[in-house]
């Protein structure tokens, strides 16, 4: 779900931190960082986890990477734009829904067992995802909100476009 975790965790953020300067580049890819992590290991070890949710979309991998995002940087334009990755990262948690997958979010507190999908092959569970509808509005909802920021950004200019890709700043208001 490419569109409801960038889309929704754009919006979140941007409406929760008010701050115009946030690097955009580094909040979307915190938002897609666990399933980019987990997604492969759970298709080639499908037989063993049954999931695609594994360690990154867990509590302890979010905490981690806020702390040595704490540890490795000062304070200043770099630790901020590394925030927002971890930002993005626990609010794909919460998008996901974690909550209902208690193995996986307190890995390794509740063992070291992620919670299964519930299918037998990787092949019923994509099947069960594309025909999902909540996974459709998910993605309208999330590819809604880029398509009415781009819109307001002007992103159909090539030099907007330049300087998002450079900063990740878009210079549309909060409001």
């Amino acid at each position: 779900m490419l569109f409801w975790h960038i889309g929704a965790t754009t919006a979140f953020t941007r409406y929760a931190f008010r701050d115009p300067n946030m690097d955009l580049r580094f909040l979307a890819l915190g938002a897609v960082a666990p399933d980019l992590l987990d997604l492969p290991i759970g298709i080639v070890g499908w037989s063993v986890f049954q999931s695609v949710r594994l360690v990154a979309h867990s509590l302890t991998f979010g905490a981690l990477v806020m702390v040595v995002v704490l540890a490795v940087t000062r304070r200043g334009p770099r630790r901020k734009q590394w925030m927002l990755f971890a930002v993005g990262i626990l609010l794909h948690l919460a998008l996901d829904a974690m909550w209902r997958a208690p193995e996986t979010l307190w890995w390794p507190f509740l063992g070291t067992e992620f919670t299964p999908s519930g299918f037998a092959t990787y092949g019923a569970y994509v099947r069960d995802l594309i025909a999902s509808p909540v996974m459709w509005a998910g993605e309208l909802v999330g590819l809604g909100y880029l398509v009415w920021m781009g819109r307001r950004i002007g992103i159909a200019d090539p030099e907007v476009r330049r300087t998002l890709l450079r900063t990740g700043v878009v210079s549309v208001g909060l409001d």
